[in-house]
């Protein structure tokens, strides 16, 4: 009775998360043209017609890209999944902000830009590396472990090279370009911490519960999964498009 008990428990987890799994997968289909590194419509218009330095509304615009960018979130929690110190989470979001930052201020500043499907595609891959990284793939694999650190900065890199691809493509008036740019970074930034904070308070209740350690693996499939989904989405639309 307390074995058929236990495998009716387990049942019910995998079924749970089977569910949990389906129902944000098709958040991130629905979601997927509108969010991904993209600026709503109203955002777009709104950049494409003012001009001068605008440090409020670029801050804010800063802001709620990160809280809005999925694909932002899925990276980070898979960054900080496994790291219990603050002093970690600090080092390693930081590493993130510098590669997010440096190559989103060069990157419109210089006009860099890059073909958005492809780099989203790459943000798609890296938090699928993430997630792999959590497995300890890399060590069972190749039988060693990529640096970590770095790896978290080269893809924040990529990240913020998504970001100004968009910004590109909205033609962002050269009339206060630095200092709306500073401005959108510090917004970012300010919603990188919201948006980390919620990921830690969520990670702390989590973790003081006995199925932690036997729902991490399920969750980093999930956090795989939805990584290849968002690579396969920005794959497939590179193909239609050209």
């Amino acid at each position: 009775m307390i074995q058929n008990a236990g495998g009716c428990n387990r049942s019910r987890f995998r079924w749970i998360g089977y569910l949990g799994f389906l129902v944000i997968a098709a958040i991130v289909l629905g979601l997927g043209s509108a969010l991904a590194h993209n600026i709503t419509e109203g955002d777009a218009g709104y950049i494409q017609e003012i001009w001068g330095v605008k440090l409020i509304p670029f801050t804010y615009l800063g802001a709620k890209h990160m809280v809005t960018g999925y694909d932002h979130i899925l990276f980070l929690f898979g960054v900080v999944f496994f790291l219990y110190r603050m002093k970690d989470v600090a080092i390693y979001v930081s590493l993130f902000a510098l590669g997010h930052s440096v190559t989103m201020l060069t990157g419109v500043w210089f006009g860099w830009g890059v073909n958005a499907y492809i780099i989203d595609a790459i943000i798609g891959l890296s938090v699928v590396y993430k997630a792999l990284d959590n497995l300890g793939a890399y060590q069972r694999w190749f039988g060693f472990q990529p640096n970590t650190k770095a790896a978290t900065l080269i893809f924040g890199l990529f990240h913020g090279t998504g970001l100004a691809t968009k910004i590109l493509d909205y033609q962002i008036s050269g009339d206060g370009l630095l200092p709306n740019l500073l401005a959108f970074n510090v917004g970012v930034e300010f919603g990188q911490i919201l948006a980390l904070a919620v990921i830690l308070i969520v990670m702390g209740y989590w973790r003081k519960t006995s199925k932690f350690f036997s729902q991490a693996y399920t969750a980093n499939v999930v956090i795989m999964s939805l990584g290849f989904m968002l690579m396969g989405y920005q794959i497939t639309g590179y193909f239609v498009a050209t």
